[in-house]
């Protein structure tokens, strides 16, 4: 009889599922995101209006997703990093996302880094609270 038992995958948060579809330019990222989400970036010593930012709900979602694509990433991102850890309190998570994009804003290729607190009930992201550190010019602006 063998008793080693095969070794169990931690299942993937619904933010680190909602990032890596959001990278891959993935429309079904709303799928991870409750109807009644709670949504805000801001960035920290940026220049960009980040105003239009915020909303709650997927209509404010589809509008601010469609104004990133335009605006912020019009060539799409890469994720450089991705590492989500469960806060103390259920359903909380946080989460260090870095990222390489052709910045629409600058007009060339970025880097940043990005710290995103956020709540999951069943799967879906009900709160989303991301502040961008950094945007970093790349010393090339060759798009991705």
């Amino acid at each position: 009889m063998n008793t080693t038992a095969a070794p169990t995958k931690t299942p993937v948060s619904a933010i680190e599922t909602l990032l890596r579809k959001f990278v891959a330019g993935d429309p079904a990222l709303v799928t991870y995101m409750a109807d009644d989400i709670d949504f805000r970036i801001d960035h920290f010593h940026d220049e960009a209006d980040v105003s239009w930012q915020v909303g709650k709900g997927l209509a404010d979602i589809a509008t601010i997703l469609t104004r990133l694509g335009t605006e912020v990433f019009p060539k799409g991102t890469e994720a450089l990093s991705i590492a989500t850890q469960p806060l103390p309190q259920e359903g909380w998570m946080l989460t260090t996302f870095e990222q390489k994009f052709f910045y629409g804003v600058r007009g060339r290729m970025c880097t940043s880094a990005t710290l995103i607190l956020s709540h999951e009930t069943d799967g879906k992201v009900d709160f989303f609270r991301e502040t961008v550190t950094n945007v970093i010019d790349c010393p090339d602006t060759a798009a991705i």
